[in-house]
């Protein structure tokens, strides 16, 4: 009993070992399917039954043809191998149409699982991993598992079957020829079992290939703008055709190894083969057996040769899905990095007060970018966030999404730690629109609707109407039903941008987060967003990033942002008095806009405050404050 368990332990020790993951694939999907696989393998005995039967019935035919001359056995039989052929017809294809539901359930499974578990990671996980890598899992992994099981199935159901009715016909015709040509069988099995290791690592070769090729596939696509701008058509085009060719590579390798075992098992059937003519020969001529039995055994002999080539094939063919099976697997057990919380309390937002409190975070460890962070934005008033670039105001903004928690203090909705109620319901409670907007490959309805299909059309036009782009849509020769391609390269950015508005206008939630939303538009368009914008905030509680400053001169309140921490905080006049950091950094931009209207070089009106202007130690010009 110890020795069982020790072997059991020792062959299932490796959770993703090959032992250890076909059992997982026959508990969790082999035994949901029991019943179809049930009806497969009935029907895989009746095809081996059919087999076995004609090929018996082969040697009656030429015994009663060529001895008997008993032509009316011969009809009698021909009659039977039609019902047998077609039964046999039949019996293929309901084998083949159940494996193949079978195989198209499991692979549906198998891919919505990923993508619940996709689901379950927040945004750290993503920035740790490349989306190729999903893809791969699911283009190889999700079909490698139903392909496993389909092997597995066909190997020992057809494949085992149909040897053991073949083989019944050749014992019954011959058994001293039936022992020597199975006694031939393990010493091509021990040939196959050495070639399985070397194809193991080719797999995991071919495997990481391809997912890299999808990786600058799904990249150059993604960054074609700059790929085109650059021009780095030619440095892209050597990348892929290097990893396309190492893929290749590893394809030959495979496809050379895993055909090794051909020759010898084609060598070994001719010496089989040989030798049973040689018998068959002394027999017919020495003992006065019927030609008919020499008939019915070389056919069954024969006709046994590619199933057992099949399996002796089985672990090379396995070793080709398990390594992207492996990889799926690993990525369902990790556990998620954004876990359910479902059964915390849900927020209750009463007025919409947002307050961070003594708040620190690192995206790495011993790098914090929020240092200790603590403001107020009061409910229904606007709140600007603004400061140099990598001072953590998106990073507050994605914090109070709860894409991320705080390692230390505190995010407050109306006092509810949003770290203690459901992260869901804190997001049902806020509105957000980024610089760069995210819009579905779908039609700018679905855009705006943004999936909820309890949106009537009125609400929509309603929408876009507040966001300047109804009579722009109305143009369209599609309309609302226009598609606006991959992440919306059909539309402008700022069509896109006011999308976005739109799509906010239709959550109607009480919290606003603006990632400075007029800041992919020109001049005509940024005037009515900015309306829209308005709209949009109307006694609502509204945090913006502001990289502009003219776009938040009327905030409510003005929090300045430098290295994670607040170091200023006020309305537009007083910051202005202040003459401190904010007053800097508004005169640096004002006399960037007066030299860029003078037609000046150095006019770039920054996007985002520059170090120097926030600097302690600059000297702050005596510039009269304009509001």
């Amino acid at each position: 009993m110890t020795l069982t368990r020790s072997i059991y332990q020792s062959l299932f020790a490796d959770p993703y070992g090959t032992p250890s993951l076909l059992r997982r694939l026959l508990i969790e999907h082999g035994s949901r399917h029991w019943r179809s696989y049930l009806a497969t393998y009935v029907l895989m005995g009746v095809i081996a039954g059919c087999t076995g039967l004609y090929t018996y019935m082969l040697g009656r035919v030429v015994n009663g043809t060529y001895f008997q001359e008993n032509f009316s056995l011969v009809a009698i039989l021909g009659v039977a191998a039609v019902t047998i052929f077609a039964v046999r017809g039949l019996a293929y294809y309901g084998q083949a149409v159940l494996l193949a539901r079978i195989g198209n359930q499991i692979s549906a499974d198998a891919q919505k699982r990923m993508f619940d578990k996709l689901l379950q990671h927040g945004l750290g996980y993503f920035g740790d991993t490349h989306s190729s890598a999903h893809m791969a899992q699911v283009t190889y992994g999700c079909m490698g598992v139903a392909s496993i099981l389909s092997l597995l199935v066909t190997a020992s159901g057809r494949d085992v079957l149909l040897l053991i009715s073949l083989v019944t016909v050749m014992v019954h015709e011959d058994p001293l020829l039936s022992i020597i040509g199975i006694l031939l069988m393990p010493t091509a099995m021990l040939v196959v079992r050495d070639l399985t290791r070397r194809v193991r690592a080719l797999a995991n070769i071919q495997y990481s290939g391809g997912a890299s090729v999808l990786l600058m596939l799904q990249e150059t696509l993604q960054g074609i703008r700059v790929v085109k701008a650059f021009q780095l058509e030619d440095r892209i085009r050597r990348q892929v055709n290097q990893g396309i060719e190492q893929v290749q590579t590893a394809a030959d390798q495979m496809a050379r190894m895993s055909n090794r075992s051909t020759p010898l098992m084609e060598m070994l059937g001719g010496f089989a083969v040989a030798a049973v003519f040689m018998y068959a020969a002394y027999r017919i001529s020495n003992t006065g057996a019927t030609p008919g039995s020499f008939v019915a055994f070389i056919t069954a002999f024969l006709l046994a040769y590619e199933p057992a080539k099949r399996l002796a094939r089985l672990n090379i063919e396995l070793t080709n899905y398990l390594q992207p099976a492996r990889a799926l697997f690993e990525f369902l057990d990790a556990p998620p990095s954004e876990p359910d919380d479902s059964e915390k309390p849900v927020l209750e937002v009463r007025a919409g007060r947002v307050e961070f409190a003594d708040v620190v975070f690192a995206y790495r460890s011993g790098e914090p970018v929020i240092r200790g962070m603590s403001f107020v934005a009061e409910a229904g008033r606007r709140t600007a966030l603004v400061g140099a670039s990598g001072g953590g105001k998106s990073t507050a903004l994605a914090l109070i999404l709860c894409f991320y928690e705080p390692e230390r203090g505190a995010i407050l909705v109306d006092g509810q730690d949003t770290t203690r109620v459901a992260r869901g319901s804190v997001r049902q409670q806020i509105a957000y629109v980024g610089q760069e907007t995210f819009l579905f490959s779908s039609t700018i309805r679905d855009n705006i609707a943004c999936g909820k299909a309890e949106v009537g059309e009125e609400r929509i036009v309603q929408a876009a109407k507040a966001a300047y782009l109804h009579d722009f849509i109305a143009g369209l020769p599609s309309g609302y039903d226009t598609f606006v391609g991959e992440n919306g390269m059909k539309l402008s950015g700022g069509e896109r941008q006011r999308v976005a508005i739109a799509r906010a206008l239709i959550k109607d939630a009480p919290i606003i987060l603006l990632d400075e939303a007029t800041a992919a538009l020109d001049s005509e368009s940024e005037l009515h967003i900015r309306n829209a914008v308005a709209t949009l905030c109307k006694n609502r509680t509204t945090i913006v990033i502001a990289h502009r400053l003219h776009t938040i001169v009327h905030a409510d309140k003005i929090v300045v942002v430098d290295k994670g921490v607040v170091v200023e905080q006020g309305r537009h006049e007083e910051l202005l008095r202040r003459n401190g950091r904010y007053a800097a950094f508004y005169r640096l931009q004002l006399e960037n806009a007066e030299a860029s209207e003078e037609g000046g070089e150095a006019a770039s009106a920054s996007c985002e405050m520059p170090a120097r202007a926030i600097d302690e130690t600059m000297p702050i010009p005596r510039v009269a404050a304009r509001s």
